[in-house]
């Protein structure tokens, strides 16, 4: 099933962005980034800058924070043919213009991709452009809920996604 991605969450004060490979069946159907309740992305930001704040109920609140915090939101991939929410179902990827993204928005200093797929897809379809390698690129554990060999929990990830805070 043909699927595609969301526009960019990004303005002038941006100065980190996550990209994601390709919304999950659940954001997709909700047409919320990390709209799937089980996804730990909006947990993680909160507990990284929102001084002990829950997450906000409301979708736009939580946009807000995000950009209130420095941080845009994207993912690496425009639209590809994928059944389900599993990154490695992903075929016939067409890559959004994350350059041109970073062209438009040079004060974003450090891109920090969301799990190995988004990592994997940046670095292959943008891996020697100069607005990629101006820019530190990260790659942080995917914020999926499944468990994996070295992140278990929420707890796990978020202590990861700390990295982010001195970018």
């Amino acid at each position: 099933m043909l699927v595609h991605s969301f526009p960019p969450l990004i303005d002038s004060a941006s100065r980190l962005l996550v990209l994601g490979s390709m919304p999950g069946a659940a954001s997709l159907r909700a047409y919320e980034y990390y709209g799937n309740p089980r996804n730990y992305m909006w947990r993680i930001l909160y507990a990284l800058y929102g001084e002990g704040r829950d997450v906000d109920d409301v979708y736009d609140d939580r946009l807000r924070f995000a950009l209130g915090n420095g941080i845009a939101l994207w993912d690496v991939i425009a639209s590809c043919d994928r059944p389900g929410s599993l990154d490695s179902d992903i075929t016939r990827a067409i890559p959004n213009d994350v350059p041109g993204l970073l062209t438009e928005y040079p004060g974003i200093r450090a891109i920090v991709c969301n799990g190995t797929k988004s990592y994997a897809e940046l670095t292959k379809h943008f891996g020697d452009d100069p607005e990629i390698a101006s820019r530190r690129v990260v790659r942080m554990p995917s914020t999926s809920p499944i468990p994996t060999k070295d992140y278990r929990n929420l707890e796990d990830r978020v202590q990861a996604w700390r990295a982010i805070l001195v970018l």
